[in-house]
C-alpha cells in the first residue's frame, strides 16, 4: 500500500467520503482503483467474534469458533496489568489468525451502578485500577500488530435508553471519574482508536460532541488515533466529523455518502476536515496491512492461559474455619444447575463461540479422584420457581455430605447488553436452595458465576462464598483449581457489592427520567461513596481472602514535604504469615486531610501484586506525585493540589488499612479563584492573597470597620458575615460600586 500522503492527493472527493463509513457491517471500505482494501473490524473484548455468515452487531448471530476470555469484570479482579497485557497478546494472536485488523475493546466504562445490564463487560468503579488494566491489555494486543479500540468514549453507564440518555455530569465529576480511566489508556498505551458511545453528554450525542473528541481527547490527551462510532451510534454524520469523528459504522446502503456529499455542497462541511478524517482512516488500513502477519491459532495454549487468569482473578468472598481449600479425598456434594451449565461470558456484542469449555465436574473428578463426589441439579436455570423433586434431591445429597457445594448465580436472561437488571437478586430459587442446603450442613460453599454484584440474603449461613464471575471457557478447571488448592485465591473485588439496592450512591438518580439522567452523586462513585459516608457494604471494593495470610509493616516515607512538581516514595514490608505460598494485592489509597472542597475520604492512587513464599517478605515501593492528590479545579480548568497534608493508607482492601502516613504537599502555583460583586465573604475570607485586599477596602466603611476591627462583642465577623455578597460593599455611600469593581479587577486573575 502507497503513502498516506500520495493516496490523499490521488482519491477523489467522491472516494473519500466513501472511506468515512463502514463497507457492510464489520469491513472498512475499499477502493481498488488504488490499491486500498478493506480491513476487518470485529468485537470484541473477551474473544475474536468473527462473523461470515449471517451478521448482527449484538451477538445473536454466531460467529467461528475462537478462545473465550474471561469477561472485564473477571479480569480486572487479577488487579494485575501483567496478566491483562499477557491476555493482550493472546487476543492479537487469535485476530492476526482471523485476519482482523482492529478488535473492539477493551469496554472500560465505570460501574456507576450494579444495575448496568453491560457490567460484566466493564472492568471497575474506580478510574485509576480501570486506566491502567485497560491500557496493559492495549500494549498486549497492539504488540501483536492489531489495532484496538477504547470503549464507549465517555459516561455510557446504563443500557436503558442508552441510544437516547442525556447523562448530565458535573465537569468536576466527568473528569475524576468518567474520563480519568480513558486519559490513563491513552497516555499510557496509545490506542489506534476510540469509539464513541451513543449516549448524550450534557446534552450532546458522543459522536457528535467536539468538546470529548477535539478539546479532551485530541488537545488535551494527545490522541493521535481515530474515533470510530459505535454501531449505528451515529445521528448527524457530518455534524460528527466536524466534532471529530472519523469513521461511522455501520454503513448498509449509499444514502450516508449522499448525505455527506450533500453537506460538503451546502459549506456544512469542508474538504479540509474531510482530508484530516480521510488520512487517519488511511494510516489505520495501512498500519493493518503492514503489521498483518500469518499467525497459527493457538487454541490449547490459550485454554490454558484463561485457565491461569481465572484462577488469579476468582475472588474468595468468605472462608469461615479455613472450610477451603477442600481435602482430595471429601465425600462433596456438588449442587446447581450452574455446575453443569457454566456460565462462562455475557450476553451481547462481546459473546463468542468458545474453542471449548471445560466439563466442572469432570474437572473436580481429574483433579481429586480419591473423593466421592454426588451431583444434585437442585433447580433449573431456565426457571425462577421451586421443583420440589429436584430440591429434595439436592437436600438429600447436602445431608449426606462431609462439604455441599452449591453453583448459583444470575442467569444470562438477567444481564446482558442491551437492558439493565431490575434488581440485585440471583433467582428466588437459588436463594432458598442455599439457606436449605447451609440449614442441613453447615460445611456450604457457595460459588457465584455473575457478572456484577449481588445480593447474598444467606451469607451469614454458609461457610464460603467463592466469586468466579465470568471466568471464560475454562472457568470449570479454574474453579476446581481453587476449590481442591491447585491454585491460591488471589482476587480481589474491582467494584463494591452493597448490603442493599438501595444503599447504592446511584439509586435515587437512576436510570433517571425519560431521556435525562443527572449524575447526582457526583465524585462519590462506589467505594468514594461508601467510605465518606461510613457505610459498611456486602463486601468492599478491593477485598479478597487467601488461603494464606499476609502481615503489612514498617511504612516509610523518604519525604514529610513537597511541591507538587516532586515526587515522593513510601516504602513499607508485607510478608506471607501463613504455610502457603500466596499472592497479595497491595492497594494505596490517599485522604485529603483538611480539604476546602468536597473530596472522598479515601481515593486509590497505586497498586501492585506480589507473590510471596511461606515466611518470605518483600518491600513493596510507590512514587507518589502531583496528580496522587490532586482534584479537578473547575475554575482554572486543570487538575490542582490544594495545600496542605494529606494522609497515605496502605492495606488489603479499601475497608483494612493498618498502615498510614503523612504528608504535606505544597503548590508551586496556587489556585486562583475568580470573584464577583456576587460572591460571599466568606468564599474570599478563605483567599490568603485576595482577603487581605478586600478586608482593607472594607475597612472604609464604618459599619464594617467595626465588625472587622473586633468591636462587636461576642460576634465572629467570619460567621456573622460569610453568607453575605460583596455587592453590599458597593452599595455603601462610603466605598461605592466603582471602587468594588476596580479592587475585583485587581485581584481576579
Amino acid at each position: 500500500m502507497r503513502s498516506v500522503d500520495v493516496l490523499l492527493k490521488e482519491l477523489t472527493l467522491e472516494e473519500k467520503i466513501s472511506l468515512l463509513a463502514g463497507q457492510g457491517l464489520w469491513n472498512t471500505k475499499a477502493i481498488e482503483r488504488l490499491g486500498i482494501p478493506s480491513i476487518m473490524i470485529t468485537d470484541g473484548p473477551i474473544g475474536v467474534r468473527k462473523q461470515t455468515g449471517g451478521q448482527d452487531n449484538v451477538g445473536l448471530q454466531k460467529s467461528v469458533n475462537s478462545t473465550c476470555f474471561p469477561a472485564g469484570t473477571t479480569v480486572a479482579c487479577s488487579w494485575d496489568p501483567e496478566l491483562l497485557y499477557e491476555m493482550g497478546q493472546a487476543l492479537g494472536d487469535e485476530a492476526q489468525g482471523q485476519d482482523v485488523g482492529v478488535l473492539l475493546g477493551p469496554a472500560m466504562n465505570i460501574k456507576r451502578t450494579p444495575l448496568c445490564g453491560r457490567n460484566f463487560e466493564y472492568l471497575s468503579e474506580d478510574p485509576y485500577l480501570t486506566g491502567h488494566l485497560a491500557a496493559a491489555y492495549v500494549k498486549g494486543v497492539q504488540s501483536r500488530g492489531v489495532a484496538t479500540s477504547l470503549k464507549h468514549f465517555a459516561a455510557n453507564n446504563q443500557e436503558c435508553r442508552r441510544r437516547s440518555v442525556n447523562a448530565v455530569i458535573d465537569e468536576r465529576t466527568l473528569r475524576e471519574i468518567y474520563l480519568a480511566g480513558f486519559e490513563i489508556a491513552v497516555k499510557e498505551s496509545d490506542p489506534a482508536t476510540v469509539m464513541s458511545s451513543y449516549n448524550r453528554v450534557n446534552g450532546v450525542y458522543a459522536s457528535e460532541n467536539g468538546y470529548l473528541l477535539n478539546d479532551i481527547l485530541r488537545k488535551e490527551w494527545g490522541f493521535q488515533g481515530l474515533v470510530v462510532s459505535d454501531w449505528d451510534a451515529t445521528n448527524d454524520h457530518a455534524l460528527g466529523l466536524k466534532n471529530g469523528l472519523d469513521l461511522r459504522m455501520p454503513c448498509l446502503s449509499g444514502k450516508d455518502a449522499r448525505d455527506m456529499m450533500a453537506a460538503y455542497k451546502t459549506g456544512t462541511i469542508t474538504e479540509e476536515e474531510i482530508d484530516t478524517a480521510v488520512r487517519r482512516n488511511l494510516v489505520l488500513i495501512k498500519n493493518a496491512v503492514e503489521n498483518h502477519r500469518e499467525t497459527p491459532m493457538a487454541f490449547e495454549d490459550h485454554h490454558a492461559l484463561v485457565r491461569k487468569l481465572a484462577g488469579e482473578s476468582m475472588v474468595l468472598l468468605k472462608n469461615s474455619n479455613h472450610l477451603l481449600p477442600l481435602s482430595r479425598s471429601a465425600k462433596v456434594a456438588i449442587i446447581g444447575d450452574m455446575a453443569q451449565n457454566l456460565r462462562y461470558q455475557g450476553g451481547g456484542s462481546s459473546h463468542v463461540e468458545p474453542y471449548k469449555c471445560d466439563d466442572l465436574l469432570k474437572e473436580i473428578r481429574m483433579l481429586a479422584p480419591n473423593a466421592d463426589i454426588r451431583y444434585a441439579k437442585g433447580y433449573s436455570l431456565e426457571r425462577d420457581d421451586r421443583e420440589d423433586a429436584l430440591f429434595e434431591e439436592a437436600l438429600d445429597a447436602a445431608r449426606t455430605a462431609e462439604i455441599a457445594v452449591v453453583f448459583a448465580g444470575l442467569p444470562e436472561r438477567y444481564e446482558s447488553e442491551g437492558y439493565d437488571r431490575e434488581h440485585m437478586d440471583i433467582p428466588p430459587v437459588q436463594n432458598a436452595l442455599i439457606s436449605a442446603v447451609a440449614g442441613v450442613n453447615p460445611n456450604t460453599v457457595v460459588v457465584l458465576a455473575n457478572g456484577a454484584a449481588v445480593t447474598m440474603p444467606w451469607i451469614d449461613q454458609v461457610s464460603a462464598v467463592l466469586e468466579s464471575y465470568l471466568g471464560g471457557e475454562a472457568v470449570g478447571g479454574a474453579i476446581a483449581d481453587i476449590l481442591f488448592g491447585q491454585v491460591n485465591p488471589s482476587g480481589k473485588l474491582a467494584e463494591t457489592f452493597p448490603a442493599d439496592l438501595r444503599q447504592t450512591p446511584a439509586y435515587l438518580n437512576y436510570p433517571g427520567y425519560q431521556d435525562r439522567c443527572e449524575y447526582r452523586e457526583g465524585i462519590f462513585v462506589g467505594y468514594r461513596y461508601y467510605a465518606t459516608k461510613g457505610l459498611r457494604p456486602l463486601f468492599p471494593f478491593g477485598h479478597g481472602l487467601s488461603y494464606t495470610t499476609f502481615a503489612y509493616s514498617d511504612i516509610r516515607i523518604d519525604k514529610t514535604a513537597i511541591c507538587e512538581d516532586e515526587t515522593a516514595v513510601v516504602s513499607l514490608s508485607v510478608r506471607n504469615t501463613g504455610s502457603v505460598a500466596g499472592k497479595e494485592v497491595v492497594q494505596l489509597y490517599v485522604h485529603d486531610d483538611q480539604s476546602q472542597i468536597p473530596r472522598p475520604e479515601i481515593e486509590l492512587r497505586h497498586f501492585t501484586k506480589i507473590q510471596l513464599e511461606p515466611g518470605e517478605s518483600k518491600t513493596v515501593q510507590f512514587t507518589l506525585s502531583f496528580r496522587d492528590f490532586a482534584y479537578f479545579d473547575t475554575d482554572s480548568m486543570r487538575f490542582a493540589v490544594e495545600p496542605g497534608s494529606f494522609t497515605i493508607f496502605v492495606g488489603p482492601s479499601s475497608a483494612d488499612l493498618p498502615l498510614q502516613v503523612s504528608l504535606t504537599v505544597t503548590a508551586r502555583q496556587k489556585i486562583r479563584k475568580t470573584y464577583t460583586k456576587y460572591s460571599t465573604f466568606g468564599d474570599i475570607m478563605a483567599d490568603e492573597e485576595a482577603w487581605p485586599k478586600m478586608r482593607a477596602l472594607a475597612m472604609k466603611d464604618p459599619f464594617y470597620n467595626m465588625v472587622f476591627s473586633g468591636n462587636f462583642q461576642n460576634v465572629d465577623p467570619a460567621k456573622l458575615l460569610a453568607y453575605n455578597l460583596l455587592k453590599e460593599l458597593g452599595d455603601t455611600d462610603t466605598i461605592g460600586e466603582a471602587a468594588l469593581e476596580q479592587l475585583l479587577t485587581e485581584i481576579n486573575p
